[in-house]
């Protein structure tokens, strides 16, 4: 039976809530500032990532599709940078839509002149 439970495991994501206090942490200990503009939904919400890279320019990283992963690989979270060096109304503008269509998605927020090196982009 344990053997069993431990096939299943390796195939667990994490929940979105642990999945951003990690990245907060890391981005924390890395010398970033990070923060939460919006809490979602604590099991599954969609997660997008705000560079702000603090010459008054955005890129924002969503959630990747489905068809960058291989079948059956679902446990690593990846993203797809969607907006790069771009102003702030626009990417608030982007999140309004985003948050419109998935009212449970989180937002963060990263101050880093380099990219967050603790995202998967694919």
């Amino acid at each position: 039976m344990p053997i069993v439970w431990m096939k299943r495991a390796k195939k667990m994501r994490l929940t979105s809530q642990i999945w951003v206090s990690a990245f907060l942490r890391a981005e924390t200990v890395a010398g970033a500032y990070a923060a939460i503009l919006r809490k979602g939904a604590a099991g599954a919400g969609a997660i997008f990532v705000v560079h702000n890279r603090l010459d008054s320019t955005y890129t924002v990283y969503s959630p990747a599709p489905q068809t960058v992963f291989e079948a059956g690989e679902t446990t690593e979270r990846r993203f797809e940078k969607v907006a790069d060096a771009v102003g702030e109304e626009e990417i608030r503008a982007y999140l309004d839509r985003q948050v419109s269509f998935d009212p449970d998605c989180w937002i963060v927020e990263t101050e880093r002149r380099d990219p967050p090196a603790f995202l998967t982009v694919v």
